[in-house]
């Protein structure tokens, strides 16, 4: 078979998405269709034929280059003419699955979160599901990644389809081992994500102020490059010692050894969080909003700890109850997390299911 994936990027098809990319190129033909970046010709080494676009523009709302899009899909389908097409975000959802229902071409989407255009409402949310809309028409399966995108997609007749649930680009167990918890004289914890408002990270800062006074035996560190203007404030907290700032953090394995537990205060429209599930499948304990796309990896009191959305007091109280625990005790909440995980995250699961869309069209 000839498959072809439609992303918009291409460091989240190899870190979320090598292992399902290497598995299909064991018995297909892959083609990928991102833009040109420092992690494509690591996917051509797993077995995969680059088609670079050029036109993709994640955040751009200009109508004729968002036209010009579908066309460029048009094109790529009518000279690589893959049996089936696997698409991933928004755009390449919908304007790839305008492309593929035009052309007549199976295609299986999947939902990676709404985005901020959608959960905000008003005018942009009505584009975007219109334009959703027509691209899952045809759609041979759509995956969703969690209940609440699925039923709130469904009850706008969005999608009207097969659709199916997965565990969100599910973890390598084997990747992501269970690290020895660290009982050293400091507890460290790690905000783990783009440096963004809707991330959570004013709280995390809020937290890490007030905690760093009451404990100094604690560190707060910071992986993430910066979407928002926090440099200087970054620097400044970096230099005084009330954080420990790291920057992108390419391999985060030395990070997960270190930590006792990860913060993750978002009230950004996740999926499911990739961050939460690493960090539980290393046997980390987790702190994280109540809100879709966190909610299902964290267990209250079992494997972590539920905070209010944007409540800076209620992730302090939170982080005090962890502190508060013996490392027995924080270990063992590692270990919940990791069991979890093995139970329903296990990318393998993910794995399965694509294999499985493949399977349907060969009957």
């Amino acid at each position: 078979m000839r498959v072809l994936i439609l992303a918009n990027i291409d460091m989240g098809l190899y870190k979320f998405r090598r292992e399902l990319l290497g598995e299909l190129a064991k018995e297909n033909e892959v083609y990928f269709c991102v833009p040109d970046g420092e992690f494509v010709e690591s996917i051509k080494e797993i077995g995969c034929k680059f088609v670079p676009c050029t036109l993709m523009n994640r955040h751009g709302t200009n109508p004729i280059q968002e036209l010009k899009l579908i066309s460029f899909y048009k094109k790529v389908l009518r000279e690589i003419k893959p049996d089936i097409v696997f698409t991933y975000t928004i755009k390449c959802n919908a304007y790839g699955g305008m492309a593929c229902a035009s052309l007549g071409v199976p295609y299986v989407a999947n939902v990676t979160g709404l985005g901020t255009a959608i959960e905000n409402g008003g005018l942009m949310q009505k584009i975007s599901l219109a334009l959703y809309k027509r691209g899952l028409r045809k759609a041979q399966k759509v995956f969703f990644q969690n209940t609440e995108n699925r039923d709130f997609m469904v009850s706008k007749g969005v999608v009207k389809g097969p659709y199916d649930m997965l565990p969100g680009s599910g973890v390598n167990l084997n990747q992501y081992n269970v690290f020895p918890y660290p009982d050293g004289g400091t507890v460290d914890f790690a905000f783990i994500a783009r440096v963004m408002k809707e991330k959570g990270i004013d709280q995390y800062l809020d937290a890490a102020k007030e905690i760093r006074k009451r404990h100094p035996e604690t560190r707060f560190h910071i992986c993430g490059f910066c979407e928002q203007n926090y440099e200087e404030l970054l620097k400044e907290l970096n230099d005084n010692g009330t954080v420990i700032y790291h920057g992108l953090v390419s391999d985060m394995t030395e990070i997960y050894k270190m930590i006792s537990c990860t913060v993750h205060p978002t009230y950004y429209p996740e999926c499911l969080s990739n961050v939460l599930l690493e960090s539980a499948a290393s046997g980390r304990p987790i702190i994280t909003t109540d809100r879709s796309g966190c909610r299902e990896v964290v267990e209250d009191g079992v494997n972590g700890y539920v905070v209010k959305q944007q409540d800076s007091e209620d992730l302090i109280e939170k982080i005090e109850k962890f502190l508060s625990l013996s490392v027995d005790a924080r270990k063992a909440m590692g270990l919940a997390g990791r069991a979890k995980v093995e139970r329903e995250f296990d990318r393998q699961i993910v794995i399965r299911k694509y294999k499985e869309e493949i399977r349907a069209l060969q009957k």
